[in-house]
């Protein structure tokens, strides 16, 4: 029987009435993504049709997950609210902390070792609150919960930005920050502005070498990194519902790389296969029985244009294998045109490491099909010519094809099979050689490929592709191999093609896992003691911010004038940072050091004004908060793109900085600052970033008249004297205003006035 099976049959209960009244306000038939919002507001059945893009509406969602390096700081500040148990069902999965370098039992024991303090610590929060624990070595958190706790029609937040890969199973999944889940843990209302449309109509079929993952490298490639920020993207079409759920669940995945809210599917057979092989067909049975509400009105679907604020189409028949990058994942190039873009663009053509799995691709369909392909490297006499690494997405998958052949055929090809958690993805790779920061190519098929993510070297070239194309191009070697069209020659010098890769999308025998690593928590927590030592380097209990003084921010000094691309990776770098990811002024020794200064394209080298010398961002920051001087950060496009981690905005907010000023704001990080009592706001003239110099001092001049919808003028005087004002608009409600003032959301919550 599934997880929580009474709440989905509450929510499938409530569906047909709410929706139906949705659709008689709203006066027209409705997408699934308009469905499944409607179904969950937070003061029921619905009342007023909603302005996308334009009104803030709260929800109510079903569910909460966590993964190790958020949920710290998320039960850090969880513990501040004054709870005895979590309002919702809540998971928390230990995968980030866990660092690949030798294999999945090595890695797994040492990491079990470094990082005891964190899980034991993880452990004891979920069984006293009420919340499942997902044991290290358990699996990739987005697996995982595909595997046991997404639901068609369902809503979900999530504390890591790749929460999107639930809607594979038809869910709307959403990834936040830390405080927005203590929000909805805490019984409250979540927070969200209703979200504009996109609309992916696939037609066709995949065949052949083309995969699920290569519909989102071709979507990233038109909408970009930021062409779907405050959007939703709903695929339909024939091309879908023929798809496998778990290729489903890549596509929405990797929906985060071009900024959309979510991703979602309707339900379909692929979705009620997947739940009764995965032991829900509980779920399954109920979904049914309300099928038509699990996805878009059919009148919707033939005529998108109508209903869609934009739409897409894309035949799967026509679809090439894509490889995108390197350092953005929206650099799309079909694999015919890759070695003439490589030749062009001076990439180095020999690939060192072709890596598999992640949360974007370890499906038992993703393994098997890139086995089918291992295979052929004995039976054709071929020889693998990079290395070759495969990331199990969970316990669960990694069992199963152990018993299904599959790691020994790898174990043929000399691949290394690492444990199943994040790993390479997030950077917590200990990669040989990396250290020397020469310049080569990886190919990966998993969501993200930013300079110094996987191994922390900036000249590692990462292509993102699909399980099956990485396999290739790792047997291969070579960046400018088209498996479509390209002979191999085998150890007996003969010419040899690849046959085009095969696979199951469940497993015959079925799904299978001696202990899948969950431990229930306790029926009554009251008794459990959470203990955080006052010396431990991994975990800080935390201070509440202190809230605004009523009076305009004045003296203020520019921190750093960001150039250029400025993710949550530059702001707040995972990889070996991980370990800190408890310890807010540990992990504040990160903050910014990737950012480009504008001023002397240096990483990590900004001008002290108190001192006029060059220092570390973080090191500048905390000599203004010791000096009780204010500061700012000013950054470019799509600022805070990338993660979830809320520690891009918490750091800021721990070293003094007062206000973020940027020409546009990724989602997450966007209201991540506002929950943490900063200022985000936006130039009102995008120009205006080029008149910021490096010894500007800033002064609010009406941040007393704070009101929703009014810009805010900032004055920087010059060293010279002179002066530019500078205008800066904000997206805060009346509630968020409220944050700022008392400092931060979690400063309400304790307070009992949220």
């Amino acid at each position: 029987m599934a997880f929580d099976i009474e709440m989905i049959k509450k929510v499938y209960e409530n569906m047909p009435s709410r929706v139906d009244k949705a659709r008689e306000i709203v006066g027209r038939p409705l997408t699934l993504t308009e469905k499944i919002l409607y179904n969950h507001l937070w003061d029921g059945n619905p009342t007023k049709a909603f302005g996308r893009g334009v009104d803030y509406v709260d929800f109510a969602p079903d569910r909460v997950a966590c993964q190790d390096a958020t949920a710290q700081m998320a039960l850090l500040q969880f513990m501040h609210a004054g709870k005895s148990k979590v309002a919702v069902p809540t998971t928390v999965h230990c995968d980030h902390l866990i660092q690949a370098k030798v294999d999945a039992k090595t890695d797994l024991a040492r990491a079990k070792t470094q990082s005891n303090e964190v899980f034991d610590f993880l452990s004891s929060v979920s069984n006293k609150y009420g919340i499942g624990f997902w044991k290290p070595g358990a699996g990739i958190i987005h697996q995982v919960v595909l595997e046991n706790y997404a639901f068609p029609g369902g809503m979900m937040i999530g504390t890591d930005s790749h929460t999107v890969n639930a809607g594979g199973l038809g869910m709307v999944a959403i990834g936040v920050g830390g405080a927005d889940a203590v929000d909805v843990m805490s019984g409250m209302a979540w927070e969200l502005k209703f979200p504009k449309l996109i609309g992916v109509k696939l037609t066709g079929k995949l065949s052949g070498w083309t995969a699920p993952k290569d519909v989102i490298l071709k979507v990233a490639g038109i909408l970009t990194v930021k062409g779907g920020t405050g959007a939703i993207v709903e695929y339909f079409g024939e091309g879908a519902t023929a798809m496998s759920c778990t290729g489903k669940g890549t596509i929405c995945n990797m929906g985060a790389e071009i900024g959309a809210t979510t991703s979602t599917f309707g339900y379909d057979d692929s979705m009620s296969r997947y739940l009764r092989s995965t032991n829900r067909a509980d779920v399954a049975d109920a979904a049914d029985k309300v099928a038509s509400y699990l996805t878009g009105d059919p009148e919707v679907y033939a005529d998108p244009e109508k209903y869609f604020d934009q739409v897409i189409e894309i035949n799967l028949s026509q679809l090439e294998p894509h490889l995108n990058g390197p350092f953005t994942p929206d650099l799309a190039t079909p694999i015919s045109k890759m070695k003439e873009e490589a030749i062009k663009n001076n990439w180095p053509l020999q690939i060192q490491v072709g890596l598999i799995g992640s949360c974007t691709n370890s499906s038992y369909e993703d393994i098997s099909r890139a086995a089918s392909l291992a295979k052929q490297v004995a039976a054709k006499n071929l020889k693998t010519k990079a290395q070759f690494t495969i990331t199990p997405g969970s316990e669960v998958v990694r069992s199963t094809i152990e018993r299904d052949g599959f790691i020994e055929t790898f174990n043929k090809i000399n691949a290394t099979v690492f444990a199943n958690a994040c790993g390479p993805c997030i950077g917590m790779w200990d990669r040989e050689g990396a250290e020397k920061e020469e310049r080569n190519t990886i190919v990966h098929s998993f969501n993200r490929n930013f300079s110094k993510r996987a191994d922390g070297n900036p000249n590692t070239l990462a292509f993102v592709g699909s399980p099956e194309l990485v396999t290739a191009l790792a047997i291969a070697g070579d960046l400018g191999f088209n498996p479509l069209t390209d002979k191999l020659i085998n150890e007996d010098g003969e010419e040899v093609m690849l046959d085009a890769p095969t696979g199951d999308e469940l497993p015959l025998k079925g799904f299978y896992a001696e202990d899948p690593g969950f431990q229930a928590p306790a029926e009554d927590g009251s008794g459990v003691q959470v203990v955080v030592s006052p010396t431990s380097e991994r975990l800080q209990l935390l201070a509440p911010f202190d809230a605004w003084d009523g009076k305009n921010i004045t003296g203020a000094k520019l921190l750093i004038k960001a150039f250029g691309k400025c993710t949550t990776d530059h702001i707040s770098m995972a990889g070996p940072w991980l370990r800190f990811r408890g310890h807010l002024d540990n992990i504040s020794n990160n903050m910014l050091i990737g950012a480009v200064n504008a001023f002397n394209q240096k990483t990590n080298s900004v001008k002290n004004q108190l001192t006029g010398t060059y220092d570390a961002v973080p090191a500048v920051a905390r000599a203004y908060k010791a000096a009780g001087v204010p500061s700012i950060v000013i950054g470019d496009h799509n600022y805070g793109e990338g993660s979830s981690r809320e520690h891009a905005a918490m750091e800021p907010r721990f070293l003094g900085v007062k206000a973020v000023l940027v020409k546009s704001f990724a989602r997450i990080h966007e209201t991540n600052l506002k929950k943490q009592g900063l200022l985000g706001l936006t130039f009102a003239n995008e120009a205006d970033y080029d008149k910021i110099q490096e010894d500007d001092t800033i002064n609010f001049l009406d941040l007393t008249e704070f009101a929703p919808g009014k810009p805010l003028s900032l004055e920087f005087v010059h060293a010279d004297g002179t002066k530019d004002i500078i205008l800066a608009n904000h997206t805060y409600n009346a509630g968020q205003i409220g944050w700022f003032v008392a400092g931060s959301a979690l400063n309400l919550i304790a307070a009992g006035k949220a």
